[in-house]
């Protein structure tokens, strides 16, 4: 029997990219067209440190690094991580596909959300913004897409599932993310800030810290959840800062004040007299004419919770609004004290 020459096979049936395409399975063409949709709203987003020459006195433009961010609405706000923006004084925003580069300013910063808006002074002609979904309702093992800039490789596409919902973790402002979305689409450096989209091409995160021994995606990527930011955005577009109710104290470090009272409980060091807690009557630490120092309040619950860390606090208030009523309970002397305090702005 003689072999036909492939070469001849490939004349008589060729590969034509509709025969290819027929071929895709639905998952792919799928990704494909989620992909297409969302990339034009996915944006590289340079920080520049500005700098004095040394010997010059004159000003340096100095690359900090870059990240990615995301489309938010048709007036040029942008959406990325705080920690991409941090100590940047410029930003250079790209598009998918687009030689131009636009300048972009610092609207407003959530460091305990790890969120950051930054506004284009001027937008491309084709603008599109991506669509916004919910991440009340997510569910683990449904499909996950992230797409960023790895590594500096402008609007790669990486595919997972969702691995876990509900996760806290350490973010860069000093107390933990709550809700975090865990995924195994491979994240990576470049990759924060960008979108974590669903198959209908929706986004539901965005993309924000990994947690790898060798500082590459070994599967445990995390995104703060979309409602989270569509919770906080508004607030930074409208006054630059998130307006929060706080108690207005400050508190002895954790393992400072194990040594003085053990593990229960929050010693409070200062107390702002026009703050929540101190038109509740609470006070700080004090010292006699001799020098020597007192303990002050320690507060133990906030609305029946168990209070043991900053962390608890500003996780248990962060669920109120400024006008709000809670009630605290503290130690006095040894003695347990309870009060109603308003909830006002820090």
């Amino acid at each position: 029997m003689k072999l036909i020459p492939l070469l001849a096979i490939l004349f008589l049936f060729p590969l034509t990219s509709s025969s290819v395409s027929t071929d895709l399975l639905q998952l792919e063409k799928r990704i494909i067209e989620v992909y297409k949709n969302s990339v034009p709203a996915v944006v590289n987003v340079a920080s520049i440190k500005v700098a004095r020459n040394f010997f010059y006195g004159d000003a340096v433009e100095v690359p900090q690094g870059s990240g990615t961010g995301f489309v938010w609405d048709d007036k040029g706000h942008i959406i990325t991580n705080f920690h991409v923006v941090q100590g940047g004084d410029n930003f250079i925003i790209t598009f998918h596909k687009n030689k131009a580069e636009y300048k972009a300013k610092v609207v407003g910063t959530d460091p305990k959300n790890d969120i950051a808006v930054l506004r284009l002074e001027s937008m491309p002609k084709n603008f599109k913004v991506i669509p916004i979904g919910e991440s009340k309702e997510l569910q683990v093992g449904q499909l996950a897409l992230a797409i960023g800039n790895p590594f500096g490789f402008d609007h790669s596409i990486s595919r997972g599932i969702i691995s876990a919902l509900g996760r806290k973790m350490d973010g860069v402002g000093g107390v933990k993310i709550n809700d975090m979305i865990q995924t195994d689409a491979a994240i990576n450096q470049g990759n924060s800030g960008g979108p974590l989209i669903d198959s209908m091409g929706r986004v539901i995160g965005m993309n924000t810290m990994i947690v790898s021994r060798s500082g590459s995606s070994a599967g445990l990527g995390f995104a703060v959840p979309i409602n989270t930011v569509k919770r906080i955005v508004p607030q930074l577009i409208a006054h630059g800062k998130v307006i929060r109710p706080g108690l207005g104290v400050g508190v002895l470090e954790d393992h400072i004040r194990e040594r003085y009272v053990g593990e229960k409980g929050v010693v409070v060091t200062y107390v702002d007299p026009n703050g929540t807690a101190g038109k509740a009557g609470l006070k700080g630490m004090t010292k006699d004419r001799y020098g020597r120092t007192y303990l002050g309040d320690i507060i133990t619950k906030i609305n029946g919770k168990e209070v043991n860390t900053r962390d608890d606090i500003f996780q248990i208030l962060e669920k109120f609004k400024i006008g709000d009523t809670v009630k605290l309970e503290f130690l006095r002397e040894k003695k347990k004290v309870k009060v109603t305090a308003i909830l006002r702005e820090i």
